[in-house]
């Protein structure tokens, strides 16, 4: 029977018999890729970005909820990235006499909305805001939670009535010329 054997190398005074390593891949990582890359990941799954929207008809109140939100976020460590106040909306309420269309009395009521935006926020962290949140909510406020949206910055900003008075009375005499003299 012949067997093989592998040749020695001498080092020095000593033979060392030349070994063969093998790499192992761990799932996930890459050869190319250092381990510390793995580390800068979040742990838990993250919320991109949340709204946080408070309705109300009393200001201070709903001045005072948002500003102790903002606290419980900073708090549990949430990254508050914005603060804002939307445009209020106004509401004409009449009651009637009871079997008649003649107005007894008649109501203007302002509905006052406040956003407050967090990002990046983890999983297991959103449900202990969310009840606090709700444990604190003021009567007569009203609190809504949603992932944010290009609707949502456009709701932030108030149209000028007077530039769109404009373009409408543009409109109507033929839009605009794009001929130049």
């Amino acid at each position: 029977m012949l067997r093989r054997v592998l040749p020695s190398v001498r080092v020095g005074l000593q033979f060392v018999k030349p070994t063969t390593t093998a790499v192992r891949c761990t799932s996930g990582s890459s050869v190319y890729e250092p381990d510390y890359l793995e580390s800068l990941k979040p742990k838990f799954p993250q919320y991109e970005s949340l709204n946080v929207q408070i309705k109300g008809y009393d200001y201070p109140q709903l001045e005072s909820y948002q500003r102790f939100l903002h606290g419980v976020a900073e708090y549990l460590e949430l990254d508050v990235s914005d603060c804002y106040a939307l445009p209020p909306q106004q509401t004409q309420v009449q009651r009637l006499r009871p079997n008649s269309t003649v107005v007894e009395s008649d109501y203007k009521l302002t509905t006052y909305e406040r956003s407050l935006q967090l990002c990046n926020v983890d999983a297991p962290v959103y449900p202990q805001f969310l009840r606090l949140a709700q444990a604190a909510l003021p009567e007569g406020v009203s609190l809504t939670v949603q992932e944010h949206t290009d609707d949502c910055e456009e709701r932030r900003y108030v149209p000028d009535k007077d530039l769109l008075d404009l373009k409408a009375e543009l409109e109507r005499m033929g839009g605009a010329s794009t001929k130049k003299k």
